[in-house]
Formats: structure tokens, C-alpha cells, sequence
């Protein structure tokens, strides 16, 4: 066996190396700095410290890189095996300040006084957490970076208030600068913009709180209950196994719910062109009110035959001075 780049002995140590100088490898193509972030996230390998130092050198030079190449690498990377080595390898050499800075800004410094969880390592965590599906790790990886623009130390200590509503902004603008595609957008907006309605949970839901739940996730009902689940990384063991407790008896009970009406297709107990014929009414912004009226009534109240629905229509459009 010739092996002139000793490619054989790094392979037996795990290391990560490049046949010719990595200044090379990687002005030939400045993908290949994500790319071996993307070995060690599914290899478990050891990048060589020429290969980092080059790859902090010269991080710049990925802007020349489309972002859809960068994209893709990125969604291999969050579906390894090691995608915690993956991550923290593009923040510490600088790379992903060149195309998702909202992360490196997760390092938050910490006040001695009113201190919080590493922001960063949770998210590692609440990634490594979840199951390797591209959608559900990238709104794990950025679930948060709403919270240093929502950081305020009050005296209760570290408030991050309305950080997913900010964050599922900052992710729907960043996935599209990487033009992912227009659904992945979406999921991931949601998801963000939901991972903390479960916390208010432990104050009792009712029904009509537990429907609203599932007619807000959608189809992603399932992977909004992983990253709930996944976004718990309290040592407190305690404190975990109640949040644990509390997310199983949600699930208990939309399945509950689901036995007894369908949770599938939450929608009013009146189409459309029902609530334009009972009222004499032409399409127009009276029909959508109606239909929102009847979606609560869903909601609220479960089930409704047609008979009800109607009568519930009618006193509603007698309010508003609507004949039927």
C-alpha cells in the first residue's frame, strides 16, 4: 500500500485531515469548510488542527458560496449521529457567523449575578435531543435566538419575554436568505413560534384550551411534542420528571379527545356556501366572521350537530342585524 498523505494512519486515529494543505482544498472550493464539519458530525472524527486553523482563516471566503449548497450541507450535518461536534466546529471557527450568526450570538455573556443556562450548549442539547428529522433539528437549532434580542434582567432575574414570537421571525428571515424551500420555512416558523404554549399547561387547560393546541400545530402536532419535550434539559431531576409527567398526560388526553371527535380535521360545523345560503349573503368579509364564530363554537364546545350550528348562526347574525 502506497500512502503518501498518510491517509491510512490518520483513518486508524479518527482525524480528519486533507491530502494537500487545507488552503487549498479549501480555496478550490469553500464548501469544503462546512463539509468537514459535516465528517465530524457523522463520522466521529477529530478535525487535524491545520484543517481548523484554516478553516478559521478563512471563514470569509464562504460567502461566494451559493446559499442552497450551504443549505444542504447544513441539513446533512443536523441528521448525524454527532451533530453536537458538528455545530460547535462551525461556531468556534467562525463559519457560521457567515451564514447563521443567530448562533454564535447564542453564547450569551454571563452576569455573575443574574445568571442562566448556556443558551448555546442548550441548544446543542435540545438538537442532540430530538429525533434526526431535518425539520424538527432545525427548529431545534433555532428555537432560541430569539433571546438576545429579548434578554432584560429584572427582579425576578433573567426574563427572555416573547422570545419565540421574535425568534419564529429571525428563522422565517434567515431560512430564506438560505432559500430553503417555502414549506420548510413554514414548519419551522411554526414550531418556534409554539415550543413554550405547552408551559402554560400546568395552570389547567380545558378542552377547548387542548383543541386550540392541536388546531394550531397542524400536522405538526408530533414534532411540536419532541421539541417540548426535547427543550427540557433542567438537571433538576425533579423538576424534569414533572415536565415529563405533565407532557404525557397532554398526549394522554389529545388522544382522549381524538377517540371522541376527530382532531384531524378541526373545522366549523358549517362550510362556506352553508353560512351563505342560510343568511342570503354574497362571499365577503361577513362570511369569514361567520365562519370564525363557528370555528370557536368547534373549539369551545366540541362537536355540533347542524341543527344547533344553525340556531348558534342565527342568533349570532341577529346581533349584527343579519337576517336568515
Amino acid at each position: 500500500l502506497i500512502d503518501p498523505h498518510g491517509g491510512v494512519r490518520h483513518l486508524a486515529a479518527k482525524v480528519l485531515d486533507t491530502p494537500l494543505e487545507p488552503e487549498v482544498s479549501f480555496t478550490d472550493d469553500p464548501l469544503r469548510m462546512v463539509r468537514a464539519a459535516r465528517f465530524v458530525a457523522q463520522l466521529g472524527v477529530t478535525p487535524a488542527q491545520r484543517v481548523t486553523a484554516a478553516m478559521e482563516a478563512m471563514s470569509e471566503r464562504l460567502h461566494i458560496v451559493s446559499a442552497e449548497r450551504i443549505a444542504a450541507e447544513l441539513d446533512k450535518l443536523l441528521v448525524a449521529e454527532h451533530v453536537t461536534a458538528g455545530l460547535s466546529m462551525l461556531v468556534s471557527t467562525g463559519l457560521a457567523d457567515t451564514f447563521m450568526p443567530e448562533l454564535a450570538a447564542l453564547e450569551l455573556e454571563q452576569d455573575p449575578v443574574h445568571r442562566h443556562k448556556d443558551v448555546l450548549r442548550h441548544t446543542y442539547a435540545v438538537v442532540e435531543s430530538c429525533e434526526a428529522d431535518p425539520v424538527l433539528r432545525l427548529a431545534a437549532l433555532l428555537h432560541d435566538i430569539g433571546k438576545p434580542s429579548t434578554r432584560q434582567i429584572t427582579p425576578e432575574g433573567v426574563q427572555f419575554h416573547h422570545h419565540e414570537v421574535v425568534g419564529a421571525r429571525m428563522a422565517d428571515k434567515r431560512l430564506r436568505a438560505l432559500r430553503y424551500p417555502n414549506h420548510v420555512i413554514d414548519d419551522v416558523r411554526t414550531l418556534v413560534e409554539l415550543h413554550l404554549r405547552f408551559h402554560g399547561y400546568g395552570d389547567g387547560w380545558s378542552d377547548a384550551a387542548v383543541r386550540r393546541y392541536v388546531r394550531d400545530a397542524g400536522p405538526l402536532l408530533d414534532k411540536l411534542n419532541q421539541l417540548t419535550r426535547a427543550d427540557v434539559t433542567t438537571r433538576n431531576e425533579r423538576r424534569a420528571a414533572k415536565f415529563q409527567a405533565l407532557q404525557d398526560d397532554l398526549e394522554e388526553r389529545i388522544a382522549r379527545l381524538a377517540e371522541q371527535e376527530n382532531l384531524d380535521a378541526l373545522r366549523p360545523p358549517l362550510d362556506g356556501k352553508q353560512v351563505m345560503d342560510h343568511l342570503d349573503l354574497e362571499p365577503g368579509p361577513r362570511v369569514g366572521e361567520a365562519l370564525e364564530f363557528l370555528m370557536e363554537l368547534r373549539l369551545d364546545r366540541g362537536p355540533i350537530p347542524d341543527d344547533e350550528a344553525y340556531r348558534l348562526l342565527d342568533e349570532w347574525a341577529a346581533e349584527r342585524g343579519l337576517s336568515s
